[in-house]
């Protein structure tokens, strides 16, 4: 046993950080409650059973603690040995989904077969920041020039941006590409150098938001959402109305009347409004609350983990919870065009759900090497 527990890297003598865990772990039953809340009518509408989407939701949780938990007690440092393996391993996949993706609403972003499915976006999002994390460990003086340092991490970042964006998944692109950037400056990247690709970065993302005739739709929606309620802006405009009726206290946990066929798919991207309309300020601000506390336990961890390489990887990890988090609610209360942004712990998808928790793991694992 002993010998086995020294060839996985298992590291059960130390302990890990369970103020972070324990953070997690509040997260994930809020956003349980709140799943079932906002998706109860739907599913009971869809399927004849309002719990239909909780015990889905419920069981991936259970899953995703499960490897949570195990990832914890494996060393980092495995995860460092392998980077370059999973990154390979995520272009082919992402390569794969146009291909032989399982296709739905019109997007090819899941691989799979029969009930088992999910999205190597999601996995992309954490092989890019492993992947950056091993190398500026190892090459960390080249971000002091631009082309023959800065340039080529901007490159590879860019290429898994593209391989997502071609499913079509815009927001995925998007997240990806600020996750390569935050562990870029986390590394020592010059503002100077962010400044020269940013203005061509910005011009990408615009022709792309109108390289679509639905993106460029809801853009305009964005600009005016009353103005086509009846179309676009029909779901940003259900949204603000959920937002607004909950005032400071809410309506009450499950009395939401959005949720009734009014706000399409509440438990998904939009599970946030179903928060502030039957929860009020109150619920939302804890809910914000609970994310701080959160980045700041992950920030705290970075700061002490042994090395380099754990101190990116923690960093990119917690920045791509932040990046998420804000443009889901830039997105629901209108501060910025509609695109599919999953809420961490809150929407609905086991893909996405268990690969957080994965991530949570991972900065687990790094904790236990850390000065608490």
């Amino acid at each position: 046993m002993a010998l086995r527990q020294k060839a996985l890297n298992f590291k059960p003598q130390k302990k890990m950080d369970y103020s972070f865990l324990a953070v997690v772990l509040v997260l994930l039953c809020y956003g349980l409650i709140m799943v079932f809340s906002a998706s109860s009518a739907s599913a009971h509408y869809q399927f004849g059973d309002a719990y239909y989407f909780i015990k889905r939701q419920f069981a991936w949780a259970v899953i995703g603690v499960g490897i949570m938990l195990m990832v914890s007690r494996i060393s980092y440092k495995t995860i460092y040995k392998y980077a370059l393996h999973l990154m390979v391993v995520t272009i082919i996949m992402l390569i794969l989904v146009p291909l032989i993706g399982i296709e739905a609403k019109g997007a090819k972003r899941w691989l799979g077969f029969g009930a088992f499915s999910f999205q190597p976006s999601e996995v992309a999002k954490f092989a890019i920041i492993v992947f950056l994390a091993r190398s500026l460990t190892v090459n960390g003086e080249a971000l002091k020039t631009f082309t023959k340092g800065f340039l080529p991490y901007v490159c590879i970042v860019g290429l898994m941006a593209l391989l997502v964006f071609i499913e079509p998944h815009l927001s995925g692109a998007v997240v990806i590409a600020l996750g390569g950037f935050i562990v870029l400056w986390a590394a020592g990247a010059k503002l100077s150098h962010f400044m020269t690709v940013g203005i061509p970065a910005v011009a990408v993302v615009v022709v792309a938001m109108f390289s679509a005739e639905y993106r460029a739709d809801r853009f305009f929606a964005f600009l005016d959402p009353f103005k086509y309620k009846q179309g676009e802006g029909y779901q940003i405009v259900q949204s603000l109305y959920a937002i607004g009726s909950g005032g400071f206290f809410g309506l009450g946990l499950g009395q939401s009347r959005q949720k009734y066929l009014y706000l399409p798919e509440a438990q998904n991207d939009f599970v946030f409004s179903i928060i502030c309309e039957e929860l009020g300020f109150i619920g939302a601000a804890l809910m914000l609350l609970l994310f701080a506390i959160l980045l700041w336990k992950g920030i705290k961890i970075a700061s002490n983990a042994p090395d380099r390489f754990s101190k990116l990887m923690v960093t990119g990890i917690i920045g791509l919870i932040a990046v998420q988090v804000i443009i889901n609610i830039a997105v629901v209360t209108s501060s910025m065009p509609a695109t599919g942004m999953p809420l961490p712990f809150f929407s609905y998808g086991g893909t996405s759900l268990v690969f957080i928790l994965a991530e949570m793991g991972v900065v687990l694992s790094v904790s236990r090497e850390s000065e608490h």
